[in-house]
């Protein structure tokens, strides 16, 4: 007579046992692993998993640095741009509108200071913009000086009324206009006697008047990533070019140059 249990039937429920229960029961070591494999991933995966995820993050942030550091240097690219250009614009406004208006006198010759230049700065008398001014014309300085990456050119102003030459070059607080510059320097230009344009110079010799154009020449340093075009700046009132009036050639004394002239009355031209 069979046990109870160990049979083909359970004495319980009287119902057959399926083949893989009378294979577990027949071994029990095989049903421990079987349960063991489907609870989890091995010690492998799990190293495997964490490996790929580092790589895709570090690819990410990689990818995130150079999306960052390329917007960082075309934002860098447009402000040195604006800045130069601002600065350009600056410098032909102010330049371009200078006056004939004295700011200082020497006291040997009796000269009046209108205009003084020099290879590496210029001193006028202009008005300044709204923004910026108090009223009245301004004496203006733009000077290439010394700086720890390369030259700079900074630019003073103070009001003309009250304005001491003497003091001057201590009291007036310098702007830097532009920096990272290589080589820099001022020329200027006039008429002759016959009336055509002289060459470049970069020294003004006649500082009771003013020049017929003025030439900026800006060279920048190459971490500066931006070029500067040269200025060649017309002065609205040519009062150099009138300094020799009644000569032929000059502006209010055309007949030497062939301009316009003025038929006397009850006579021959």
């Amino acid at each position: 007579m069979k046990r109870p249990g160990f049979g083909i039937r359970d004495s319980g429920s009287g119902r057959a046992r399926p083949a893989r229960a009378r294979a577990a029961f027949a071994n029990p070591q095989s049903r421990i692993a079987n349960r063991g494999f489907s609870g989890g991933f091995t010690l492998l995966e799990v190293m495997l998993a964490i490996v790929l995820l580092a790589l895709l993050l570090a690819g990410t942030w990689g990818a995130v640095r150079t999306a960052v550091r390329a917007t960082h240097s075309g934002k860098d690219a447009i402000d040195r741009t604006n800045r130069l250009r601002v600065a350009e614009e600056f410098m032909r406004h102010q330049i371009s509108r200078s006056l004939p208006l004295s700011y200082g006198q020497d006291d040997s010759t009796g000269t009046n200071y209108v205009f003084e230049g020099s290879g590496d700065s210029m001193r006028f008398v202009a008005p300044m913009p709204g923004y910026l001014s108090k009223g009245g014309p301004y004496v203006q300085t733009l000077k290439f000086v010394g700086g720890r990456g390369g030259k700079e050119l900074v630019f003073t102003d103070s009001m003309l009324n009250g304005f001491d030459l003497a003091e001057a070059k201590t009291t007036m607080e310098p702007v830097v206009l532009l920096d990272q510059i290589q080589d820099g320097k001022f020329e200027y230009r006039t008429l002759d006697d016959q009336g055509d344009l002289t060459d470049w110079s970069d020294q003004w010799d006649d500082p009771s008047v003013t020049p017929v154009m003025v030439r900026i020449a800006v060279t920048m340093r190459p971490e500066a990533r931006v070029v500067f075009p040269d200025m060649e700046i017309p002065l609205m009132l040519d009062v150099g070019a009138s300094h020799a009036m009644g000569r032929p050639g000059s502006i209010l004394n055309p007949r030497g140059m062939g301009g316009l002239r003025r038929r006397p009355i009850g006579g021959n031209p």
